[in-house]
């Protein structure tokens, strides 16, 4: 049962945080959890048709005692500058607990400039912190101007169920990548589940998984175990049966491989959610039939078919390209995550072979919501951005991280895969779309979003030289409408910061020379948001004008200066040899809803800045 605070709470001094003992197995979900309900629209009537309520939602499973989050939550303008901040302190003590924050819709007592702002939540406690932020939309914004676009078609009768005319040609299937069940620490029952189960006790396993999600109108779905479970433990068991373990994973692939065969049109797949959150990073594997594991039993046997050293990211990458696998990054976070050599999220170049998906949305992983109600969302398009400046090749999926038994019911968000049309839906046909990066993010299951740039498909790595002109492709039968349109613009291998280009749905730029990506976001009506798999652009240097050329003699070249022509990059795909990637990689410049009404507002502090 969540709890609603007032200031007096939020101000309590800290009786200790808890440290569990020393021989206690550390709860896998042991760590800070922060959400931001930031409604996207006003309340529209009244004298402030820009008033809203923002909710700040907080949780630490598995936590024994009291434990004090102090939190910040920003207003920041369309220029950038933070216009208002609240701020306060929340003593968890076993429970969730919910932070409502009002804003009246003005600013320094005056009515802001209309625009996008961004609302931003900060939420730390002892060396643990979360950052979400999402978009709202303030005043008339005029609906940005879009392409035609011919929907393609789906796996499902919610959208065309064969392309329109003129529409490219693929087929568009909707999935949740991310879920538990019994085989580790998911399928609780949904009248009683709050949280994680303990490892193998709950009562739904991948054979109740796959037929609730057909029927609730999933394509794919993605049952996700955690890889260090199946010896029944959030811990080590000494008495573990190595074969065991190994049959169940077995038993798991069995049972996906038998359901997509009988089901023609849904793809039923199986695998692991590898690593432990604290120091460490979740990811999923969708391909391996091997289980990979560090642990041992008492008897100092491995409880995995193939050994993996714990945490250790860098030998799972290389161990992963070697046998030809596909990963996810599963909520990532900005710091203490996906760790090598010291650097979280750090590039290398068999990571980058490998991974081909950064969750942008999560739903939450303990909502029991069955009517897709659940309000809260994490949100982790900061974690992805970085992995993508750092040089990951990597597209946005979706998912739910489903621990109870609701298996993509949770909330609407999807990963949409697309697959070439008269192409079944396949284990194969999956991971070929997915390691071509052709996968759109979105929050609203009844919507596509394509990007294109020259006549390349989103995902693909391509030479360019001169104008690049990028489109952004958007559709709804669900009668939404997009209120913003955004293209980001970064730099691989830079490790610096993904800006915007531009807020037009149709823009041509001529980048600078090296190597740049560029995705869509689209923001509907309903403040639900899509993202696209970014294209990944080497720019060709253009010649210089013989006209604009320096006059022999004119200028002395210093005698340590180096010329070096350009280097031509073609396209290619994720397995190319490193050095051939690294043309495109590392440039060098030199310049019915389930929701928990709160009954009170809690009071906050709150300072302001003129607009």
């Amino acid at each position: 049962m969540k709890t609603s605070l007032h200031l007096s709470s939020l101000v309590l001094a800290a009786a200790g945080v808890f440290q569990p003992p020393a021989h206690a197995a550390v709860h896998e979900h042991l760590e800070l959890e922060a959400t931001l309900l930031a409604p996207y629209r006003g309340d529209v009537r009244g004298v402030h048709p820009d008033a809203r309520t923002f909710t700040l939602s907080f949780a630490y499973p598995g936590l024994r005692g009291r434990r004090p989050v102090r939190w910040r939550l920003d207003l920041v303008a369309p220029s950038g500058r933070r216009v208002a901040r609240w701020q306060g302190r929340v003593v968890l003590a076993g429970t969730p607990a919910d932070v409502v924050v009002r804003w009246t819709g003005s600013v320094a007592g005056h009515r802001p400039a209309s625009g996008v702002y961004r609302v931003r939540l900060h939420a730390a406690s002892g060396v643990e912190s979360v950052d979400q932020a999402w978009d709202i939309a303030v005043g008339s914004l005029p609906a940005p101007a879009l392409p035609p676009f011919a929907p393609l078609a789906t796996g499902h009768a919610r959208m065309l169920a064969v392309p329109a005319a003129g529409a490219l040609p693929y087929t568009v299937y909707y999935g949740n990548l991310h879920s538990q069940t019994r085989d580790s620490d998911g399928g609780g029952p949904v009248d009683t589940c709050h949280g994680a189960q303990d490892p193998q006790t709950a009562p739904y396993g991948p054979d109740a998984a796959y037929p609730y999600a057909r029927r609730h109108g999933l394509d794919v779905l993605m049952v996700s175990e955690h890889n260090h479970m199946y010896d029944g433990s959030d811990g080590t068991n000494p008495d573990a049966d190595p074969a065991q373990a190994r049959a169940m994973y077995q038993a798991g692939l069995a049972t996906a491989r038998e359901f997509s065969a009988a089901n023609p049109g849904f793809l039923a797949l199986y695998g692991m959610e590898w690593g432990v959150i604290g120091n460490g990073g979740h990811l999923n594997i969708f391909d391996s039939d091997e289980l990979l594991g560090w642990e041992r039993n008492g008897k100092g046997e491995l409880i995995a078919d193939t050994e993996t050293p714990k945490s250790d990211y860098a030998a799972l990458y290389t161990l992963m390209r070697q046998r030809g696998w596909t990963g996810q990054f599963n909520h990532p976070a900005l710091a203490g995550q996906f760790v090598v050599n010291g650097t979280p999220l750090a590039y290398t170049p068999d990571g980058d072979a490998v991974m081909a998906l950064c969750e942008v949305v999560n739903s939450s992983a303990f909502s029991n919501s069955e009517n897709e109600g659940e309000t809260r969302r994490s949100n982790f398009e900061q974690a992805c951005n970085k992995l993508l400046e750092a040089g990951y090749h990597v597209a946005f999926s979706s998912n739910q991280d489903n621990h109870c038994a609701n298996w993509g019911a949770s909330y609407s968000n999807r990963s949409a895969v697309l697959v070439p049309a008269g192409v079944p839906l396949t284990r194969a046909s999956f991971l070929e779309a997915v390691r071509a990066r052709r996968v759109f993010a979105t929050m609203d299951k009844d919507a596509q979003l394509v990007l294109t740039a020259n006549g390349h498909l989103m995902g693909e790595r391509f030479d360019n030289a001169g104008a690049l002109h990028l489109q952004v492709a958007y559709a709804s039968t669900s009668g939404r409408q997009a209120a913003t349109v955004a293209i980001m613009e970064g730099v691989p291998g830079r490790n610096g910061d993904v800006t915007q280009l531009s807020d037009q749905a149709d823009v041509t730029t001529t980048p600078a020379p090296g190597a740049h990506f560029y995705y869509a976001k689209v923001t509907q009506d309903d403040g639900k948001v899509l993202w696209s798999a970014p294209v990944w652009v080497a720019q060709a240097a253009l010649p210089l004008n013989p006209r604009l050329r320096p006059a022999p003699n004119k200028v002395a070249m210093p005698s340590t200066a180096k010329i070096s022509a350009a280097r031509p990059c073609t396209s290619f795909s994720a397995d190319e040899p490193a050095a051939r990637r690294a043309a495109i990689r590392s440039p060098k410049y030199t310049a019915g809803t389930f929701a928990i009404i709160m009954p009170s507002v809690v009071p906050a502090t709150t300072d302001t800045a003129e607009l």
